[in-house]
């Protein structure tokens, strides 16, 4: 029988936490080729230390309207630095070694291979992989309450901070909760920590948290702040030297922070700057939106799914469900019901959840999951529309 009552943290960072301004990047520049065509081919990676960014990777661009797919990459080329420096100026990076405006920007970015395109155009998966989706009834977004709210936290923060009632915020930034539950449901909060960049040296740890504790009051749910929980904003004191110039980002490594927090399994791979027929992404989409559908139409509390998949192969090979011991039929009723009410080709995905449009830099920062669905196609995998079709057959 599943634990009832523990504490569980999670954590979050900001969009201008050095690895998310890399994913902000990569990004971009996959929402600028999907303009230009529903079919580009990009896996794109992003680099940014002190004063520079480094773009490298993989793309490819349909051949259309009688000009070569190599002749069209080679005009988009040009924006690409650009975008980066676009990312980087509305993340709001103006330091003096990291300024979207003075940092170099190197684009080695390069067509794709033919040996993976030949099996992505047979409507194949782009790699072999495993992808896991999950939902839990603890909040209305049938997220995981810690990352959900460790989320939460930061993005109001710069929502703040770019409006101006906050200006002496920076952009990197990271939060950290731990919750209480009891009989299974999120209760308190036993830690917080926050650390924030702020532009001001003499700032201490109280000045900040006098800034930032109105803000994490007003998104956390009313209660869950209480006398004994214990309060870590800058620990370690002055933080005024952030993002890039700080520490080294790469795309794809707050993987965790982008998905379920801890609280699920992950099959390893990232989602930033890889466009749809890369299932590392797609299919994790999909995961989370079949799971949320079970939990949404009443099968199960909680639910994790797994999909795998080989490359050039078109079918998942295998489907799993795991109830945790809350559901209502058996699971591999659920599993029958998934196959038949979901095309989980790559294909199939990318029709279902409409996923060959510029959708992605929303996505960088403040997670993947748990977003309300956008009218443009934005979260589109946070729809539950599959639930009653679910429930009618299992």
């Amino acid at each position: 029988m599943a634990r009832q009552n523990y504490l569980f943290t999670s954590e979050s960072v900001s969009e201008g936490h050095p690895d998310k301004v890399c994913d902000r990047i990569s990004d971009a520049i996959l929402d600028y080729l999907l303009t230009e065509d529903e079919n580009a081919r990009v896996a794109c990676e992003t680099f940014a230390t002190s004063g520079l960014v480094v773009i490298g990777g993989e793309i490819g661009l349909p051949d259309r309207n009688g000009r070569k797919g190599s002749d069209r990459l080679k005009d988009a080329m040009g924006r690409i630095p650009e975008i980066a420096r676009e990312c980087i100026k509305d993340i709001g990076y103006e330091q003096a070694k990291f300024h979207w405006n003075t940092c170099h920007v190197l684009n080695f970015l390069h067509e794709q291979s033919v040996n993976i395109a030949q099996g992505v155009d047979r409507d194949g998966a782009g790699d072999q992989g495993i992808m896991f989706g999950y939902a839990v009834d603890e909040t209305p977004e049938l997220m995981p309450a810690p990352i959900l709210y460790a989320h939460a936290i930061l993005k109001r923060l710069s929502q703040a901070r770019k409006s101006g009632a906050e200006p002496t915020l920076g952009p990197d930034a990271k939060s950290q909760l731990t919750l209480r539950y009891e009989d299974g449901k999120p209760v308190e909060v036993t830690q917080l920590v926050l650390s924030t960049q702020h532009h001001d040296a003499a700032q201490t740890s109280e000045d900040i948290r006098a800034i930032v504790e109105p803000y994490i009051r007003e998104v956390l749910p009313k209660g869950w702040l209480t006398e004994a929980t214990e309060w870590w904003v800058n620990p370690t004191g002055t933080f005024v030297i952030g993002g890039p110039d700080g520490d080294a980002g790469l795309t794809g490594r707050k993987i965790i922070v982008d998905t379920y927090g801890g609280a699920a399994p992950h099959g390893g791979g990232a989602f930033s700057g890889k466009d749809p027929t890369k299932v590392d992404r797609s299919a994790a989409y999909a995961a989370r939106y079949v799971a949320k559908n079970v939990v949404a139409a009443g099968l199960a509390k909680r639910c994790t799914l797994q999909l795998s998949y080989a490359i050039g192969v078109a079918e998942p090979l295998s489907i799993y469900v795991d109830t945790h011991g809350t559901g209502q039929v058996l699971e591999s009723e659920i599993e029958r019901a998934i196959a038949a009410c979901m095309d989980l080709t790559p294909r199939g995905i990318r029709t279902k959840l409409g996923l060959n449009r510029p959708i992605y830099s929303r996505t960088s920062a403040y997670g993947h999951f748990g977003r309300a669905p956008e009218a443009d196609g934005g979260f589109s995998w946070e729809q539950t529309d599959l639930a009653e079709n679910l429930k009618k057959n299992v």
